[in-house]
């Protein structure tokens, strides 16, 4: 059988269904080999391991997913792609088909229905762009038992996820990111492998799932509460940002001593901090009283 994968086929299926693209669904199907190679190899999958795959389309991925794992979920939230990913998906029986949208799923009880007999879960997506941030935030935030994340996003995102402190992509996704996982980029995708062409490049990035963060703060809610806060306006000085949120007139002069007893100097951005000086700025404005809830 063909390979679902080139534009021939991908034609063949959608004419022969009636389909017709949702542009509010971010759909964008892959009809390149090459690159969902790419994808799969950066999964590490092997014949004892399970992947996860969210926004299957027509089940290109799913297909070369199958083909490497031991078991496959995959989560499609429109229903009218159900019948044609049985169809197509028909010859693995190792694939489970979830109707339904990530962000209102019971992830963990999707995994222990599913995944209880594997080693390690990969989660694989072609990501719509308009709810990238959140979904991967969800599965990041839910602890899941995932090894790695490697999904298709635009490539700005993807930037921004592995970017370093002190340059003009770093901020507070770099830092929720890189909180909870370390961030790999795998390769730049052209728009022009994907029916119909998105209008912005893409890029396939690896998240390796932290087993512990590389820090450790007394509460993941006030640490990143300081990080947006820090980051509220990039013009701002780390101290006018802080003052901000967290301090009034009466006591504002409260936290020049506290920046620098974390080690920072009040006239930085929040741009210019690593990760384990907001750990250090978290801790000391928590010992102080200061954004407590």
């Amino acid at each position: 059988m063909d390979e679902i994968a080139t534009p021939r086929r991908t034609k063949e299926i959608i004419a022969r269904h009636g389909f017709s693209f949702k542009k509010s669904l971010g759909q964008n199907f892959l009809i390149d080999q090459n690159i969902l190679h790419k994808i799969v190899d950066a999964a590490n999958l092997d014949e004892n391991k399970g992947a996860l795959e969210i926004g299957p389309g027509i089940g290109a991925l799913t297909e070369k997913l199958a083909q490497a794992a031991k078991k496959v979920t995959a989560v499609e939230i429109d229903q009218r792609l159900i019948p044609i990913l049985r169809e197509v998906l028909e010859p693995y029986p190792n694939i489970y088909l979830h109707h339904g949208d990530v962000l209102k799923t019971d992830l963990p009880a999707l995994f222990k229905e599913n995944f209880s007999d594997v080693d390690q879960v990969s989660v694989v997506a072609n990501l719509p762009y308009y709810v990238t941030t959140p979904i991967l935030m969800k599965l990041l935030e839910e602890k899941l038992p995932i090894d790695n994340i490697v999904v298709m996003i635009q490539k700005e995102v993807a930037e921004r996820m592995a970017a370093s402190p002190g340059t003009k992509d770093y901020g507070t996704l770099s830092i929720a990111v890189q909180y909870y996982s370390e961030p790999e980029l795998v390769c730049i995708v052209p728009h022009t492998v994907f029916i119909p062409q998105p209008n912005v490049e893409s890029a396939v990035i690896r998240l390796k799932v932290r087993e512990k963060p590389p820090v450790e703060v007394i509460s993941e809610k006030h640490f990143f509460e300081v990080v947006h806060a820090s980051f509220a306006q990039r013009r701002k000085t780390i101290a006018n940002n802080l003052k901000s949120r967290f301090f009034t007139k009466e006591n504002k002069d409260e936290l020049e001593p506290l920046l620098l007893k974390a080690g920072i100097e009040p006239t930085r951005r929040g741009e210019t901090l690593s990760i384990e000086e907001y750990a250090r700025l978290s801790a000391v404005l928590l010992e102080a009283g200061i954004g407590t809830e």
